[in-house]
């Protein structure tokens, strides 16, 4: 593309350009239809066979087995946080939560207002500032379930293992890592993500989870957050984000040409190895978090020099490198790095770090 703009969000992220295109197609006139996919009636047959593929192409993608249920759902990640306490506490109102940064912080705020959370240390010792992550944990082996992050966007820190939790399901927020990668999905009791990073638009939610956890939701549940319910209706209790699952159909036939999640892996970790390798190299740039925790998806970075910091994120743009602001939590710069993310934008960003540094040394 001419005048190329690559775009560092952590979400609504970038989504592949040859996805854009074909909705950008198809926007008017679905199918010859001479009707937007928008338009059309959850109901109708034609949209019903694009929801379909959607989620097949999803379980060929993650390998998910039968005995796990598919939803696509409203209210992105953080309606989940609530969801998945609605569904899973039912019976035993008591949760493990390990939390490692922000996100994992708010979900375990949202189960606390309905059952008993026990919150742990997801870092375990911590050493001249970095942040390893912990493999092992005091768990309560009669919680109802272990809740976790794998890869926490603001601080870009990420879970390289799954964590054991013996009979105790695990449960996954994935929103910004989901697809980047193979995983075993039979580890997982539940696995959940906002689609914005690595799926599609933003408001819709992703949710795969095991059979047996169905049917345990508390009586108060509303409908559209009740998994079993919404298994059974196809995620079509009421009009779901239509458009946005469409386009999460698109993105997930677009990963199936790349090759699939493994090829997929393998393109994240030489963009994040290219960044890490030239941050490390550098007296200009740092980056505080342990090699073994840190993101494939969201890679933080500080300039020796703050006082810098406005500076470099101007010529950024200029340059047509985006969004490339740190979360207000913490500061700094951040490139979020997700699938749609070529390596050649990574190679950008990091040609153009290397200038910045030398005009401004």
């Amino acid at each position: 593309m001419a005048n190329m703009v690559y775009n560092f969000s952590a979400g609504p992220a970038m989504l592949p350009v040859e996805v854009m295109q074909q909705a950008q197609a198809e926007f008017r006139n679905f199918n010859d239809l001479s009707v937007s996919v928008m338009e059309l009636s959850h109901r109708s047959s034609d949209f019903i066979a694009v929801a379909a593929a959607a989620e097949q192409d999803l379980r060929d993608l993650m390998q998910i087995p039968d005995n796990y249920k598919v939803l696509f759902l409203q209210g992105g990640g953080r309606g989940q946080f609530a969801a998945v306490a609605m569904n899973l506490l039912g019976k035993n109102a008591k949760a493990d939560y390990i939390v490692t940064g922000q996100w994992s912080k708010s979900a375990v705020e949202e189960a606390e207002k309905l059952g008993t959370v026990r919150v742990l240390d997801g870092f375990g010792e911590v050493e001249n500032g970095l942040r390893p992550l912990a493999s092992s944990w005091d768990l309560d082996p009669t919680a109802a379930y272990v809740h976790y992050c794998p890869n926490e966007t603001v601080d870009g820190i990420e879970y390289h293992f799954v964590p054991k939790t013996g009979s105790v399901p695990l449960v996954a927020d994935m929103s910004s890592t989901i697809l980047s990668r193979p995983i075993d999905v039979t580890q997982f009791g539940l696995i959940y993500a906002g689609a914005q990073k690595n799926i599609g638009p933003s408001g819709l939610a992703v949710v795969i989870v095991r059979e047996d956890l169905l049917d345990q939701a508390f009586a108060h549940t509303p409908v559209i957050m009740d998994y079993a319910a919404m298994a059974k209706a196809d995620s079509m209790v009421n009009t779901p984000p239509t458009y946005a699952w469409y386009l999460a159909g698109l993105v997930f036939k677009w990963l199936k040409r790349q090759g699939g999640l493994t090829a997929m892996g393998e393109r994240n970790k030489a963009k994040a190895d290219l960044l890490y390798n030239y941050v490390d190299a550098s007296n200009f740039y740092g980056n505080n978090v342990h090699p073994d925790a840190r993101s494939w998806m969201n890679i933080p970075f500080q300039l020796k020099d703050e006082s810098l910091n406005s500076a470099f994120l101007k010529e950024a743009e200029a340059a047509g490198l985006v969004a490339l602001q740190g979360h207000r939590l913490v500061g700094g710069m951040r490139a979020s790095v997700y699938n749609a993310m070529p390596i050649e934008g990574v190679q950008a960003l990091v040609d153009f770090m290397d200038k910045f540094a030398k005009q401004n040394a």
